[in-house]
């Protein structure tokens, strides 16, 4: 058997994919602290919520295994992927649901962080936008899913590890290089249903990450709060 080098995920998922760590680990961090690190903590989450934004946008307009539609497959494909008929470079059927499962809890995370309040020091920048008992519900939820963030992660980590010590897959480095190293029987297996493994990663380009980083920072500017009227001034004082 020959092995041969492709590439197989773009810098900006591999951007986005070290980066989400990276906050998600100083939301954590913030938050255990508490005190004046919730200021931080806010900012870390509206940080997340733009990268989803532009992992959700590449995942449409980005390189062939940035997208969706490369790796979401479905029941059929997980099937073949368990019973060893599945071949092809990027997200296996099984990372697929990893990925979206993340993607979706840290989108739920982000986005309700940015109506909470702890009633001292912090309000996030779209608490004024809903009604006060909302918000109290979206804390609630917010608060809620620390857990499942806790619990998806470390099973995110246990399956990669999984993958290089027992499969003998190191999924790590071609996150870190955007290579791998892939055998004929994977040349010869099909991604995309289409019968012909493509010769590494294509698409994307500069045009697609202008657009998604234009899109990324019209989502940051609105959601910063900076479409909501600024509260009315208070009563004069009557000097009495």
């Amino acid at each position: 058997m020959t092995e041969k080098t492709i590439k197989v995920w773009d810098v900006p998922v591999r951007l986005f994919h070290w980066l989400l760590l990276a906050l998600v680990i100083g939301a954590i961090v913030s938050i255990k602290i508490g005190g004046n690190a919730i200021v931080w903590h806010g900012r870390f989450g509206h940080m997340i919520f733009g990268l989803i934004v532009f992992r959700i946008v590449w995942g449409v307009i980005g390189s062939r295994t940035a997208r969706f539609s490369s790796f979401v497959r479905g029941p059929g494909a997980i099937v073949d992927y368990l019973k060893g008929r599945w071949q092809g470079i990027g997200h296996n059927p099984l990372g697929a649901l990893s990925v979206l499962g993340l993607l979706g809890l840290m989108a739920f995370q982000s986005t309700t962080g940015l109506f909470t309040t702890d009633d001292i020091a912090f309000t996030g920048p779209l608490y004024r936008a809903v009604s006060g008992d909302l918000a109290s519900q979206l804390t609630s939820l917010h608060r809620q899913a620390e857990w499942f963030i806790y619990a998806l992660v470390a099973l995110h980590v246990a399956a990669v590890m999984f993958y290089t010590h027992v499969k003998k897959d190191n999924l790590i480095k071609p996150m870190i290089t955007g290579r791998k190293e892939i055998g004929d029987e994977t040349r010869g297996g099909a991604q995309d249903g289409t019968g012909a493994m493509p010769e590494g990663n294509r698409g994307g380009g500069w045009g697609a990450f202008v657009i998604a980083v234009l899109i990324t920072a019209a989502a940051m500017w609105a959601s910063s709060g900076a479409l909501i009227p600024p509260p009315p001034p208070p009563p004069p004082s009557l000097g009495w």
